[in-house]
């Protein structure tokens, strides 16, 4: 496996070293089945995504507080995601949240280049992803935005997920995915599920609840 990243040498060998354990973990316990989920949180240099104070717990499986009140995702949360969407290269993905951009380039590791398109409702953590993302080789669309609207111009996608939590799954997301297409996300205030749609060819959805989860906040752009 090659390390993205400018780190020196001893450094990536050590990150490099935390990172196979920890996915090593991830795969005994059962919290991450996929051999492409695996795969994806193998090839990501996570400790490049989270501020410089929290590198040392990068591959701890924990949420990390980054900029704007936000944070980055527990790899194993991240692997469960990419399961429950059941990706294939060359799909075409839609994320709402792009954060710091380590859960998008999760995606990009599994789907390929130029297939995710990512929405972001803070300015700086749009801007920073996408030059991070650039940095580390990775080709994913960024836009700053309110993901209740989605990103109609590269619809129909093929899959589509929150990083953050609505009240419920916003129609313009699942109307901008194909029929048997999934979206999967938290749902709620207070108390939160993750929740994996699949929609129908006649519009409507099938339901899937996948336990209680913790997700920040949907920031509502009205």
């Amino acid at each position: 496996m090659t390390d993205r990243g400018d780190d020196g040498d001893a450094d990536r060998d050590e990150f490099s070293r935390a990172r196979e354990r920890l996915v090593d973990r991830l795969r005994e316990r059962g919290h991450v089945e996929r051999a492409s989920s695996l795969a994806a949180l193998r090839a990501v240099p996570r400790h490049e995504f989270v501020p410089g104070g929290s590198r040392g717990r990068a591959y701890r499986d924990e949420p990390l507080p980054i900029d704007e009140g936000q944070t980055i995702s527990a790899p194993h949360m991240v692997g469960i995601m990419l399961d429950l969407l059941d990706l294939e290269p060359g799909d075409r993905v839609l994320e709402v949240g792009t954060g710091c951009g380590y859960h998008a380039a999760a995606t990009a590791e599994v789907v390929g280049p130029g297939t995710v398109y990512s929405v972001e409702y803070h300015d700086v953590l749009a801007d920073e992803a996408e030059a991070r993302l650039d940095r580390l080789g990775y080709d994913v669309h960024v836009r700053v935005g309110d993901g209740h609207g989605g990103w109609p111009e590269h619809a129909p996608y093929d899959a589509a997920y929150l990083t953050c939590a609505p009240e419920a799954i916003p129609e313009a997301v699942i109307e901008q995915v194909r029929p048997g297409g999934v979206v999967v996300g938290p749902v709620g205030r207070g108390r939160q599920v993750l929740v994996r749609l699949r929609k129908r060819t006649d519009g409507s959805v099938e339901r899937e609840e996948h336990g209680a989860v913790r997700f920040v906040p949907m920031r509502d752009g009205n």
